[in-house]
């Protein structure tokens, strides 16, 4: 009968053992489980920050090549902000406009869209040479929150997704 008596707790140690190993495994699921989740809404962010800096920078390639706002000759260097064409897409115009020039004979266009009824941003950068002189260079940097939270962020967290082309 001694036997007997030294076995009586096996059980009940085989029993803990074994919901501990479950409970470890529970929690690495639901721990890959949030991450995934995690993932994912980021990716969607990703995606609408890609896609306002691809319609910015389509809008501006429009607005340079057929509409021809951003020509050189039509500028000087007392051109202030406020005088530049703004340009627009889809008959809304762009949130803001800066002109500075530097890089000796090369002007640079800052425009920032404000697109998806308000919700997402892009900022688009153009620099232009002067005439028959060198390469034009657009620069889109889109983000997955709205103008106002790009100008102050104030510690939001936001995606952004960049662009560029040359011609």
């Amino acid at each position: 009968m001694a036997i007997k008596k030294s076995q009586r707790g096996f059980a009940l140690l085989i029993a803990v053992i074994f919901m501990s190993v479950m409970l470890f495994l529970g929690l690495a699921l639901s721990s890959i489980g949030y991450k995934q989740q995690v993932l994912a809404s980021e990716a969607v962010e990703s995606q609408y920050a890609f896609y306002a800096a691809d319609a910015a920078l389509e809008c501006a390639l429009f607005a340079d090549q057929r509409q021809n706002l951003f020509d050189y000759a039509s500028h000087s260097a007392n051109v202030h902000p406020e005088s530049i064409t703004t340009v627009a897409c889809a008959d809304v115009p762009a949130y803001a406009t800066e002109l500075s020039y530097s890089y000796g004979a090369t002007m640079v266009i800052k425009e920032r869209f404000s697109l998806d009824a308000g919700k997402r941003c892009a900022d688009v950068t153009v620099y232009k040479p002067a005439p028959n002189t060198g390469i034009t260079y657009l620069f889109s940097q889109g983000y997955d929150v709205s103008c106002s939270v790009v100008a102050s962020p104030s510690g939001a967290r936001f995606v952004s997704r960049g662009l560029g082309v040359h011609y």
